[in-house]
This record gives C-alpha cells, sequence and structure tokens, in this order.
C-alpha cells in the first residue's frame, strides 16, 4: 500500500515552525558543544564534588547544583521542615531543604522517567530539551505576532544564545518555566483567557517567580474587563486560576512546616535569598565596574557577565516599552526585572533569573530581521559559539547557577 502523504495542515506547520526548531536546536547545539569542550579541556569538574559543579565526566555537571536537589525530589519526594543549623549566627542559620524547589518540574521528570525507562538524570534533560524547543516556539509565535515571521525567528534564536541559556539543556527548570510563560502572554494576547490562567497556574507551580506572569495576566485581563472587549467572565476566569498553583504549593508548604511563611524564612536562611529592595543589587553593580570585591557571595567573571546583563535588560527595556507591545508583556516584564533585582541573592546568578525575559528579545529582532538570512545566521552562530562560555561555562564552572 502506498504511504498517504500527510495532511496538509501538517505539512504547513511543518514548513512554518521547522526553521524556528531548526535553527534554534542548531544554534544549541553549537554553543552546547563549546560548552562541553570547554569543560573537558579544562577539566575543573573532576576536582570539585558531585553537587557542586563536579562529577566524572563532562555532562555530569549539568546535574550538580539545583539539579542534584531536583533529582532528589522526583526520587524522594519533599519532607518540608525547618532545622536551624546548631550555633549558627551568620546569613546561613538554617539547613537546606528540597521544599525551596517547585515540584512541576521534578514531577514531570519523574513522570517522564516511568514512562520511559530513563533515569532521572536522562529524564531531566529530555524535559528540559523538550521544554526549550517548546520555550522557542512561544517566542516566535508572541514575536512574530508584533514584528513577523524573520522577526520571531530572529527572536528564537536570541533564546538560544542570551546569557544564562546554558541552562536550558541541564536538570533545571528554566526552559519549562519560559514555554509555559511564553504561551500563556500568547495565549493573553490572541485572547484566550482560559488558556491563559491555566498555563500561569502551572508557571506557579513551577518557579516563584511566576508571580511576575500572575500579575501580568491579572492586569490583563482587568483591562479586557474594563475595555468590555470579551466579557466578564472568562477574564475574571483567568484571574482566579492563574495564582492557583503559586498558593497551593507555598500553602502546601507552610502547612507541612508549620508555619505559612516557612518557604521564605527557608529561602532566606539557608539560601540567604530575600527581598532587600535592591540594596544588594546596588552594591554589586557600584563594586564590579571599579573592581571591587567586597560584597557578598563574590564570583568574579560570572558577575561581571551578570553586570552586563542587568544594563543590557536596562537598555533593552526603554526600546520595548517604545513599540507599544500588548500590556501583559510589559508589565511580565517589569515585574520579573523588579523581583530579580530587588532581592538578596548570589548576584551570578542573576543571568539566569533574567533569561525568563523573553519580550526583551523583541526590539533586537527586530533590528535582525533586516539583516539577509545568510548574515543573520552568521551572527546568530558566532554568538551560539561564545555562548558556551558566557551563557554556559561561566555558570555552572566560575559561579553558581
Amino acid at each position: 500500500m502506498p504511504v498517504q502523504a500527510p495532511p496538509d495542515r501538517w505539512r504547513r506547520a511543518a514548513e512554518y515552525y521547522g526553521p524556528v526548531l531548526a535553527l534554534y536546536g542548531t544554534l544549541k547545539l553549537l554553543g552546547f558543544g563549546v560548552f562541553m569542550y570547554l569543560l573537558h579541556s579544562a577539566g575543573d569538574y573532576r576536582d570539585k564534588h558531585p553537587r557542586f559543579g563536579g562529577g566524572e565526566r563532562p555532562w555530569d555537571v549539568l546535574a550538580t547544583w539545583d539539579g542534584w536537589w531536583y533529582q532528589q525530589i522526583a526520587e524522594h519526594g519533599y519532607h518540608p521542615e525547618l532545622v536551624p543549623v546548631p550555633g549558627a549566627t551568620g546569613l546561613i542559620t538554617l539547613e537546606g531543604n528540597s521544599a525551596a524547589f517547585f515540584p512541576l518540574y521534578p514531577a514531570a521528570m519523574r513522570l517522564v522517567s516511568e514512562a520511559t525507562g530513563l533515569g532521572l538524570y536522562g529524564s531531566g534533560l529530555l524535559v528540559s530539551v523538550f521544554a526549550s524547543f517548546a520555550a522557542a516556539l512561544g517566542i516566535h509565535a508572541v514575536t512574530a505576532r508584533l514584528g513577523g515571521r524573520r522577526a520571531g525567528l530572529a527572536a528564537a534564536g536570541l533564546w538560544a544564545v542570551w546569557p544564562g541559556s546554558g541552562v536550558e539543556w541541564a536538570v533545571y527548570s528554566d526552559s519549562l518555566y519560559v514555554a509555559l510563560a511564553a504561551w500563556s502572554c500568547h495565549a493573553v494576547m490572541t485572547r484566550r483567557w482560559l488558556t491563559a490562567g491555566l498555563l500561569t497556574c502551572a508557571a506557579g507551580l513551577n518557579r516563584p517567580t511566576a508571580v511576575a506572569l500572575i500579575g501580568a495576566v491579572a492586569v490583563a485581563a482587568l483591562l479586557a474587563v474594563h475595555r468590555r472587549q470579551d466579557g466578564i467572565a472568562r477574564p475574571v476566569t483567568a484571574i482566579a486560576v492563574a495564582p492557583l498553583g503559586l498558593l497551593a504549593y507555598l500553602g502546601w508548604t507552610g502547612h507541612r512546616m508549620g508555619d505559612y511563611g516557612g518557604y521564605f524564612k527557608l529561602q532566606s536562611g539557608a539560601w540567604a535569598h530575600e527581598w532587600d529592595y535592591g540594596r544588594h543589587t546596588v552594591d554589586v553593580l557600584t563594586s564590579v565596574p571599579v573592581g571591587h570585591s567586597d560584597y557578598l557571595f563574590v564570583w568574579p567573571y560570572a558577575d561581571l557577565i551578570a553586570t552586563g546583563v542587568v544594563l543590557l535588560a536596562l537598555a533593552l527595556l526603554p526600546l520595548l516599552v517604545r513599540l507599544r507591545p500588548p500590556l501583559v508583556l510589559l508589565v511580565y516584564t517589569a515585574l520579573t526585572l523588579v523581583l530579580v533585582l530587588g532581592s538578596q541573592q548570589i548576584f551570578a546568578n542573576v543571568s539566569r533569573y533574567l533569561l525568563p525575559l523573553f519580550p526583551l528579545f523583541i526590539p533586537p529582532a527586530l533590528a535582525l530581521r533586516r539583516l539577509s538570512p545568510a548574515h543573520l545566521y552568521l551572527l546568530l552562530g558566532l554568538a551560539a559559539l561564545a555562548s558556551g562560555s558566557y551563557a554556559g561555562y561561566a555558570l555552572f564552572e566560575l559561579g553558581v547557577p
């Protein structure tokens, strides 16, 4: 029997989305290859603890730091508690606990592991890689609505090479979060309110910074109600559903700890990560440019990259505002910036924490669409090669991702 041709809609989908997936995948493979080469050639991972950037093989590094915690959750579940460190009087007063890490990603790891027979390491990578492609498609879809297909293609390429993008193909939750955030914003832009609410609810089960996405969806929904665009029930439903994931996890964690502020106490006491109105960020931004290193959590090279990322984000924000994009993108971007820059944390992580700011890809993507395909691919290809260092190695080996 002759093989039947695929339906037209599948062929059209392949023609439309195929270049996006091919470009993103090619750029990530280039950057990933350089990242692995740098790990192998330097060899520093061999002398580090397997939990903290070490391992027997270069790719073992991808499951260290937060990746170790996610594997523990996927295998053993949660045991939320606040355990004081005996005699501690400094910044770290509590023992680390898996409850600091949200459940959606490790749950996906466990599900994939049981369905495929892969170990948790392989399952975590598989979830991250598939989610990174879904994020690329979402970023393309959002940008293409504002600047056309070529701008969307450029934005997907920028997602592959942006600072911090080394965690996209690692045992980390970032790719899954960005995929949910991008498609949630796209759902708002296309006025599919229930879809936006459900995706945002899921994002709230993945990362605490989903509060920015929740706020953005809520503001956009309230504006729609005010303008009487889509009635009342659908936008209000999105407002009601969007925060449920985040609130459910924080509430469950607090109940198990016997303290409904337990999650925030754990973040502060075990990781020194807390809201400080931007004092730590200002301290770093005024120290790094003049070569000082008398601030908390010094990682010189990674801090220099993070400083550049913050300055880049602050430069791109007014360009995004000037384009007058949908309100959901502006609110999401502004709130994410405030949440990240207003917190005390390991500053070297900022390039990763700001990775979800995909709306900032839109202004440069609109500029890049004017290039010929050959020049666009050459420029992004060179950035991909460099990203193995600034977006991967700098985080995992010269900082703390």
